[in-house]
């Protein structure tokens, strides 16, 4: 039975100073919970030869599968929260979620500001395997940074990309109050937590690139957002829909009841809201059946014996 993690703002906020003080990355191991051929911790070296090794759980797989998620995290960049979620995917499925640069076991220990340099970094999440696809998924504040990652693939690999409670520049009642408060205590609250407060503060100035970037995308764009959001507002993510003149027609689903945190609710309704963003797989072709002919030899009666 997989522990129960964090949820609520004061429960994350002590699960942060609690793994600061003890040096974890992650605030409750997943290793724990799982064993390591069902969700498995590993890193690997950022794009862009910039020289860090980037933390991520993913789900190993005998083979690969025909589909790839990815999932860029929000802000605080905790992996470990879609736990569950990797646990319960099916095997015809991979899955991989990433700790952003500054966060939990990723390099650097430094803020990283520029959106453009984090999706760079995480642009060798993007890598597939022959006959392989990927979803892209950017979740909160990392659905700005997985849209430029998009823009950037050059092969028909990906698949879509899809933009969970995506964050844009602008905040919800329970996001502003939760960045004024860490804006005064930032020097005293713990390392990830201050990050997340200097990401979400400076985003709206990078979006510009953002928007230039949804509209040249080929792949389909996906946006899923809770209508209880109140860190992301909805309004703001059907906006950016309306406004956007992209390529194909963007596709928009409202989460009934959903706040911004969709991973922490049943897993089996993000799984369902994931692969109905992936298309139904393609029937293999099959030689019709020909009718059979009734050859003139077939029908002479063979002698009977007299």
């Amino acid at each position: 039975m997989a522990r129960k993690r964090p949820k609520g703002v004061l429960e994350i906020g002590l699960a942060a100073v609690t793994a600061a003080a003890t040096g974890r990355t992650e605030h409750a191991p997943t290793a724990a919970d799982y064993p390591d051929d069902v969700v498995r911790r590993v890193t690997f070296k950022a794009g862009g030869e910039l020289g860090w090794r980037i933390s991520a759980l993913t789900t190993p797989r005998a083979r690969p599968a025909p589909w790839k998620i990815v999932v860029v995290t929000g802000a605080p960049s905790w992996a470990e929260y879609w736990a569950p979620a990797l646990a319960a995917l099916p095997q015809d499925r991979e899955m991989i979620v990433v700790d952003r640069p500054g966060y939990a076991g990723s390099e650097p220990i430094e803020y990283v500001g520029d959106i453009r340099l984090q999706a760079q970094a995480l642009s060798p999440l993007l890598e597939a395997r022959p006959g392989q696809r990927v979803l892209l998924v950017g979740q909160s504040y990392g659905a700005a940074i997985a849209t430029l990652m998009a823009a950037g693939v050059k092969s028909n690999r990906l698949g879509g990309l899809v933009l969970l409670s995506g964050y844009f520049g602008h905040s919800g009642p329970t996001a502003d109050f939760l960045l004024k408060a860490g804006s005064r205590l930032l020097k005293l609250i713990p390392r990830d937590l201050r990050h997340a407060v200097l990401e979400v503060t400076h985003q709206a100035e990078q979006l510009d690139g953002v928007r230039a970037a949804l509209a040249r995308l080929r792949a389909p764009v996906h946006v899923i957002h809770g209508d209880r959001d109140d860190f992301a507002p909805i309004e703001i993510a059907q906006a950016l829909v309306a406004e956007t003149r992209s390529r194909r027609p963007m596709r928009f689903e409202r989460a009934p009841g959903a706040d911004h945190f969709l991973n922490d609710g049943p897993v089996d309704v993000l799984l369902a809201a994931l692969e109905g963003c992936i298309p139904p797989s393609r029937p293999r072709l099959a030689w019709p059946s020909w009718p059979k002919i009734g050859w003139p030899w077939n029908r002479i009666a063979a002698p009977t014996a007299g």
